[in-house]
C-alpha cells in the first residue's frame, strides 16, 4: 500500500496528544510534515523526534483561530515543499460547565479555537490543494460531542457539532467543483491525553475522574492517541479515496449504547 508517501500534511495543534500522534504516524508513512500550535517549545521537540526517525518535518507557531496566520501557515508551506495535499484540524481546547454556569468569554474563546479554526483550516487547506492541483484530504476533528449530547459540556458539543456539519457541506462542495478534495470528521471519544488530564485535574480526583471515563466505554478502557492518529492515515491516505463527507467514529463503543 502507498499510503501517504511524499505526500505533504499540515497538523495543526501537533505538539500534544492527537496532533502529535497524527503527525508521527503520518511521518512514518512518508508523508512530509508541517506542525503547527501555539506550544513552539513541544512543537519543536515533536519535530525533531520525526527527524530523529528519518522523517522530514518544520514548525510554524500558529494561532488557528485567526487568518492572517493561516494565510502564512499556507504560504510557507507550499515555499517549503511546493505542495499540499493533506490538511489535519486537530486543534481544539474544552471548557466544562453547564448551559447554566459557562460564561460568554469562555464560549468565544472555545467557538474561536474548535470551529472558526477548523473553518479556516478547511478554506485554506482547498485554497493550497487547488494551487497544488493534485487533489487531498481535509481531516476536521470533531468528537463523540459532535454526535451526542453532555449535560456538563454544551460549548464543547456546539463547536464540534458545528464541526461535523460543517465539514458535510465543504465535502459536498469540493466534490461538485471536481476539486478531488475530500472532507471527513473523525470523532474520538475519551482519550488519554494532555487535554483530558487537565480537564480531569480540573474537577479534583484524576484518578477516579479516570476510573470513571473508562466505565462510559464498552470495551473498558479509554483510548491511546495513536488509535485516532491511524485513524487519520486512513483519511489522509488513497485508501480511504471513496469517503467523503463521513464521520470515522473511534469510540471504544461509546455512542454504541
Amino acid at each position: 500500500m502507498d499510503r501517504v508517501k511524499n505526500k505533504v500534511a499540515i497538523v495543526t495543534g501537533g505538539a500534544s496528544g492527537l496532533g502529535k500522534s497524527s503527525a508521527i504516524l503520518l511521518a512514518r508513512e512518508g508523508a512530509k510534515i508541517v506542525i503547527t500550535d501555539v506550544d513552539d517549545e513541544n512543537g519543536n521537540k515533536v519535530v525533531q523526534d520525526i527527524k530523529n526517525d528519518g522523517g522530514e518535518a518544520i514548525f510554524i507557531k500558529q494561532d488557528v483561530s485567526k487568518e492572517e496566520e493561516w494565510k502564512m501557515v499556507i504560504e510557507t508551506t507550499i515555499k517549503t515543499y511546493g505542495k499540499l495535499h493533506i490538511v489535519a484540524n486537530s486543534a481544539g481546547i474544552g471548557i466544562g460547565g453547564t448551559v447554566e454556569d459557562v460564561t460568554l468569554d469562555d464560549w468565544k474563546n472555545l467557538i474561536d479555537v474548535n470551529l472558526h479554526g477548523t473553518f479556516l483550516g478547511t478554506q485554506y487547506g482547498i485554497k493550497g490543494m487547488k494551487e497544488t492541483g493534485e487533489g487531498g484530504s481535509i481531516i476536521n476533528f470533531s468528537s463523540i460531542e459532535g454526535l451526542i449530547g453532555d449535560p456538563n459540556l454544551p460549548a464543547y458539543n456546539a463547536s464540534k457539532g458545528g464541526v461535523t456539519i460543517f465539514t458535510k457541506s465543504a465535502a459536498l462542495h469540493c466534490a461538485k467543483q471536481g476539486y478531488k478534495i475530500r472532507v471527513n470528521s473523525i470523532h474520538p471519544a475519551y482519550i488519554w491525553t494532555p487535554m483530558v488530564e487537565n480537564f480531569l485535574k480540573a474537577q479534583g480526583n484524576v484518578e477516579e475522574g479516570k476510573k470513571q471515563l473508562e466505565s462510559l466505554h464498552p470495551v473498558g478502557h479509554l483510548g491511546e492517541p495513536d488509535d485516532i492518529g491511524y485513524g487519520v492515515v486512513y483519511l489522509a491516505s488513497d485508501e480511504s479515496k471513496f469517503m467523503t463527507g463521513s464521520e470515522l467514529v473511534i469510540d471504544g463503543g461509546y455512542t454504541a449504547q
